[in-house]
């Protein structure tokens, strides 16, 4: 059953837990990000300082653009289920990092997280969150869950060990999921939590310059197709769309994480709402909606259609359409929702 937490002593809850576990794993969500990966590599190296056993595992690798991170404490269950599967035996507190649900794991994770019999600690900002966990941070007003993760380590009282190996992956996934900090999500709390990772030795002009300036012409090239030939705009709406097929994707040699900049793209096009673009991978089509402003919400338009969610004006969802058909679909839908 999950603890109805105290908000002035959560966190303190979870610095003890934390003392008293032995085998801890970190977990989070399926197809990763830069907030997924930064959560769980900044609270593995917080755990470390503590002098605690540690491990992170995921379901699948982080995009390519995020390889510059040391990502090699993290075992994949697409690599390595055996050893995945052993840390999940001896595991005596699992966190479960940047998700609302079991299923965002994927189902080979899921099985293992629901069987777990040890406590259960979920850190998260996500809207409607389920009731799995033994112990709950749910922040849905926070930027990022590394965001949170700051919040841990400063209200435990252990603020004098964030140290740059720490706040690295932190100032990452708060980079990432704020759109580079011009989400709404952004607020006056984010930018002093970012204060005090760069007083912790985080040089954030490297961070930019590893995240930015890390493109392969391949990837240039699929956007500039995507803008140039598969962008449709309806100017009534101030809606941006765009659609590739699986065949378009492998003219261009894609790589995991090659289209994830192409919302952003489309929604700085002038005067523009809301962009959606969805690709052909694994049989259905991934969709990722992005807005501006409070009243243009995406997630609403994700979970009633696309069987997907998210955040107000970021979400995701898929549809097992073709992509003439889920193009069709979403122009019948815009104007419902615009």
């Amino acid at each position: 059953m999950m603890q109805k937490n105290n908000p002035m002593n959560k966190y303190q809850q979870i610095e003890t837990e934390i003392q008293n576990a032995n085998n801890i794993v970190i977990t989070s969500h399926k197809s990763a990000d830069g907030d997924s990966i930064g959560c769980s590599l900044g609270l593995l190296h917080f755990i470390k300082k503590l002098g605690k056993k540690v491990v992170v595992c995921h379901p699948d690798a982080a995009p390519t653009f995020l390889y510059w991170l040391d990502s090699s404490p993290i075992l994949l269950m697409s690599e390595t289920p055996e050893k995945v599967t052993e840390e999940f035996k001896k595991a005596d507190l699992i966190f479960c990092l940047d998700y609302n649900t079991a299923s965002r794991v994927g189902p080979e994770m899921q099985t293992l997280l629901e069987e777990a019999t040890c406590k259960k600690i979920m850190i998260d900002h996500h809207l409607n969150p389920d009731e799995f966990p033994t112990l709950m941070v749910s922040e849905t007003t926070a930027s990022s869950t590394s965001q949170l993760i700051v919040e841990l380590i400063e209200q435990s009282g252990h603020i004098n060990l964030l140290d740059e190996k720490i706040g690295t992956p932190l100032y990452l996934g708060i980079l990432t999921d704020t759109g580079t900090f011009r989400f709404n999500s952004v607020s006056p709390r984010t930018h002093e939590i970012l204060a005090k990772l760069l007083a912790g030795g985080v040089q954030h002009h490297l961070v930019h310059e590893k995240l930015g300036d890390n493109n392969t012409e391949n990837r240039l090239r699929l956007q500039g197709f995507a803008m140039s030939m598969k962008l449709e705009i309806l100017d009534e709406f101030k809606v941006a769309i765009i659609g590739i097929t699986k065949e378009e994707l492998a003219k261009y040699g894609y790589e995991k994480g090659d289209t994830d900049m192409l919302p952003n793209l489309c929604l700085s096009i002038k005067g523009m709402k809301a962009a959606i673009v969805f690709t052909e991978r694994d049989g259905i089509m991934k969709i990722s909606f992005r807005s501006k402003g409070k009243e243009n919400p995406v997630n609403i338009l994700a979970s009633e259609n696309f069987n997907g969610g998210g955040h107000a004006n970021a979400a995701g969802g898929m549809s097992e359409l073709s992509v003439d058909e889920t193009l069709d679909k979403l122009k019948r839908l815009i104007p419902k929702y615009f």
